[in-house]
């Protein structure tokens, strides 16, 4: 502790300005895209609508500024997703645990081109199992099962995470684990 109050005497001074990322969160409609970033900017949670083309967010966190570009997830959007990647430092999926087997599945494709995308592939991913309050809620486990996120996101960096409105804590938990794979990639040489 005697540290930080050396530190503080120290360098006074304007704080160092937070690191920005630019983020891309998809996912299919209703799976609580907009609600969960809402929270995260601490707004009326009852003024949301269906994002029908994209919106983007500047989400505050203690050590850095997510610019999130979130896109609608209606089927007639989502063939369009592809053109709204680039730039994107990361990638959050939201899912809804408690959706039909078809929506899961067609969820399940949907991370699956992700992950695959050249603009994405490489970027760290975090995948929100979101609605973990409904009664029909899938757990973490299947849906990692389910998506067979194993064999197909081996090598990259993603984390799956299960989340619910009611509990913002671990989605802002889920999201500092996020920041530091964002951090960890900008100290890497990068690849070219």
């Amino acid at each position: 502790r005697s540290n930080t109050c050396f530190k503080a005497l120290c360098c006074k001074g304007p704080p160092p300005p937070r690191p920005e990322y630019d983020l891309v969160c998809i996912g299919l409609t209703g799976s609580g895209k907009t609600s969960l970033l809402s929270q995260l900017c601490s707004e009326n949670p009852e003024n949301i609508v269906s994002t029908t083309g994209f919106s983007i967010k500047a989400v505050p966190f203690q050590n850095a500024v997510l610019n999130v570009k979130e896109l609608g997830g209606a089927d007639t959007i989502r063939k369009y997703w592809s053109r709204y990647y680039q730039g994107s430092q990361g990638v959050i999926f939201v899912l809804d645990s408690a959706s039909s087997e078809d929506d899961l599945e067609t969820a399940r494709n949907e991370l699956h081109s992700a992950l695959q995308h050249p603009q994405l592939c490489t970027l760290p991913f975090l995948i929100l199992a979101n609605h973990q309050d409904k009664p029909a809620a899938r757990s973490v486990q299947e849906i990692k099962k389910y998506f067979e996120l194993e064999p197909l996101a081996r090598g990259k960096r993603w984390i799956l995470k299960p989340c619910s409105l009611d509990d913002m804590e671990a989605v802002k938990d889920s999201f500092t684990l996020l920041i530091n794979l964002l951090e960890e990639r900008e100290l890497e040489p990068s690849r070219m």
